[in-house]
């Protein structure tokens, strides 16, 4: 299971749309939006942008999407366990199906592997499982310097996708 807590068998009893209810009257909220303008307005003033995975802030100074968060409202995250999306949804004073949408957009939301081709040069089999082709594709892993920075973009987009439209006269 992910750090958000989500899985692929969370809807047996049909409250998958209860639960997305849930996520989206947490973002839509009051305190939803203003943490969200806060974190847009502090993910733009990183001078590293970058984003990490599976921590609020790692070893090396790094943070996720919540962390930069609480990097600018100046909370003390070693203490939180970033597993328990009650104790964090306390300490950012969000709602915790808030604080796990975020996670799983930070740390799921964006393929950690690409696909490349590349062309067999010599005989390949005729049957299973080539089936005579030359050409064939295998994931590779990206690099995870590249993948903070793609994670950020991501994640600065969902933020700026979430905030409320203020209305013009």
């Amino acid at each position: 299971m992910s750090r958000s807590g989500y899985s692929d068998d969370c809807d047996d009893e049909g409250t998958g749309g209860l639960w997305r209810g849930a996520v989206m009257r947490s973002i839509k909220g009051k305190r939803g939006q203003a943490a969200l303008k806060e974190l847009a307005e502090a993910m733009d003033a990183m001078p590293k942008k970058t984003l990490a995975v599976e921590s609020l802030v790692t070893e090396d100074g790094e943070f996720c999407t919540l962390g930069v968060l609480g990097q600018a409202r100046g909370l003390n995250m070693n203490p939180l366990d970033p597993d328990d999306w009650d104790a964090v949804a306390r300490a950012f004073n969000i709602a915790p199906a808030m604080v796990r949408e975020i996670v799983y957009e930070n740390d799921e939301g964006i393929d950690d592997y690409e696909w490349m081709e590349f062309v067999l040069c010599g005989p390949v089999q005729r049957g299973f499982p080539d089936w005579g082709k030359h050409v064939r594709s295998v994931r590779v892993p990206i690099p995870e310097e590249t993948l903070g920075a793609q994670r950020w973009e991501r994640m600065r987009k969902w933020v700026e996708s979430n905030l409320a439209k203020e209305a013009q006269c």
